[in-house]
């Protein structure tokens, strides 16, 4: 009798789970169909782990993403897929997929569920140095966003060793004899999967605006230069670094990745050749790719290979080869406080003066003329304002003005001024620290845990999603009701919005320090 009882219920437990997956609203993809789930209230719809790549293990290791198998019955899309395995992973990374893993190569959804038009598109790319992060972050959840007319997508793509790895056998055996860049071959893929498919989600696929932050501000930056993805992007938003200009992400050429990344591998992992490195575990090859654990591990970023990247950026937006779209970019007013924080009380003048010529050749009294440090107390800030310009500052400036100089009106500028609240994590003295802005924007300030935030925060929050939503529609962040946000240009005194607790736009105050980066630079 318990027998049948227990049968009896599983099968009612089944029945209800069913009728429960019924409720979720369905979409006919390319490949097969997907159902999802819906917001609290009804409002959104939300697919989660959708593949848009098949998984990259085995013999696909290390290849451009290759077409997922199609399937014909009724996909659960309601959960995030693996995140890509990686070593990087700060304590505000907090991931809602299940764990790490080769296979990882999907994207996530939010639409309105009542979309009576094709509405614009924001495909979010994650940032964590090309080393870490995931679409599935509990900051990127993209349901704020969606209530404000338009579709939200964030994807995965391969990171570290995984996604960037480059040998001569990888070149030889690519039908474009090139190697590395896989991750950001991801991305492009993720995108003209956006583009064939975000109709049937109600998106418009003449609409796709590219935001990012960090390293995925560095990655929308080069799919508007690189032929493979270009011509699909309407509207970009850079947060907090660019590869126009110098910067601390070095882009190397395919022969020197080649070597160096060969070297590693045979000293280092003790493979001779590619059918070695394919054959060691995920897990080993993650470990051993560590720079905390082994000094000898080279960069794994983006490369000039001569096919997803044809040549540096900035050939490439010097010639106007670039997407001519509309762009908004900026940085956070204190980019590097973690770092300066730390000279607090043992960085002064002087420090800053032979730092200045010894590590940049820059001579002390030019230097301190555009940085303005005339005592130690100065320096501790001059510091960190130096050590920001250097780490993602001068490279986003430099991208908005090449973006200028190609007859592009509809470009914008923003500093990220209002200071965290502070927390356990987070102290106050970090200011507006490096990746400060990025639960504002996604409307997500509560997944920042132990945080009191003021009225301030909320308030800064509503207007930046309305501005980002606004210039993903039109290309320009303005509207109704928002402080006026003018074009970056030289005709109007290159006019920067600052994002504070009482917004409004400015003449750039700091012009003088670039362009003296820019001449000391291109020397």
């Amino acid at each position: 009798m318990r027998l049948l009882w227990n049968c009896s219920f599983l099968v009612l437990l089944l029945m209800a789970m069913r009728a429960a997956a019924a409720d979720g609203p369905a979409v006919k993809t390319e490949l097969g169909p997907v159902q999802g789930k819906t917001s609290g209230d009804g409002q959104i719809n939300i697919f989660l782990g959708i593949p848009f790549a098949a998984p990259p293990v085995g013999a696909l290791r290390w290849k451009a993403p290759q077409p997922p198998a199609p399937w014909s019955e009724l996909r659960n899309a309601t959960a995030f897929g693996s995140r890509c395995i990686q070593i990087f992973g700060p304590p505000d990374m907090i991931f809602l997929d299940s764990g790490a893993s080769e296979d990882c190569l999907t994207l996530n959804i939010w639409a309105p569920a009542k979309a009576n038009a094709k509405l614009p598109v924001m495909a979010w790319i994650y940032g964590g140095s090309f080393a870490g992060g995931s679409g599935s972050e509990a900051r990127y959840d993209g349901e704020a966003l969606a209530r404000r007319g338009v579709i939200v997508v964030t994807l995965n793509y391969r990171l570290g060793i995984f996604g960037f790895l480059a040998t001569h056998e990888l070149a030889e055996e690519s039908p474009q004899h090139a190697a590395g860049n896989y991750g950001l071959l991801d991305q492009s893929a993720a995108l003209h999967w956006v583009q064939r498919n975000i109709a049937a989600f109600g998106g418009d696929p003449a609409n796709i605006t590219i935001f990012g932050e960090s390293a995925g501000s560095y990655s929308v930056n080069l799919q508007m230069a690189s032929p493979l993805s270009r011509e699909l992007i309407s509207h970009a938003i850079g947060e907090s670094a660019g590869a126009v200009g110098r910067t601390v992400v070095q882009f190397t050429d395919l022969a020197t990745a080649e070597k160096e990344h060969e070297k590693f591998a045979k000293g280092t992992l003790h493979a001779e050749n590619l059918a070695a490195l394919r054959a060691l575990s995920a897990d080993e090859l993650a470990k051993k790719s560590s720079p905390k654990l082994f000094s000898s591990v080279p960069t794994f970023g983006p490369i000039i290979d001569g096919y997803f990247l044809t040549e540096a950026v900035a050939a490439t937006f010097a010639a106007n080869k670039q997407a001519l779209v509309p762009l908004m970019a900026g940085t956070n007013k204190d980019e590097s406080s973690f770092e300066s924080v730390s000279k607090l009380g043992r960085f002064g003048v002087q420090n800053l003066n032979a730092m200045a010529l010894q590590k940049f050749g820059f001579h002390g009294g030019e230097f301190l003329k555009v940085y303005h440090a005339s005592n130690d107390a100065e320096a501790v800030r001059t510091a960190d304002d130096f050590d920001s310009d250097t780490f993602v500052g001068f490279g986003t400036w430099a991208w908005l003005e090449a973006q200028v100089n190609s007859g592009i009106n509809a470009v914008f500028r923003y500093s990220f001024d209002l200071g965290v609240p502070g927390d356990s994590k987070h102290p106050a003295t970090l200011g507006a620290f490096h990746s400060d802005e990025l639960e504002y924007v996604f409307g997500t300030l509560d997944s920042r845990k132990g945080t009191t935030w003021r009225p301030e925060d909320y308030k800064l929050s509503e207007l930046m999603q309305s501005y980002w939503t606004n210039f993903a529609k039109s290309g320009n962040p303005n509207g109704a009701g928002l402080p006026n946000w003018p074009a970056y240009n030289g005709k109007d005194g290159w006019q920067v919005m600052h994002l504070d607790a009482t917004a409004g736009a400015r003449s750039d105050e700091h012009r003088d320090r670039y362009l003296f980066l820019q001449k000391y630079w291109n020397k």
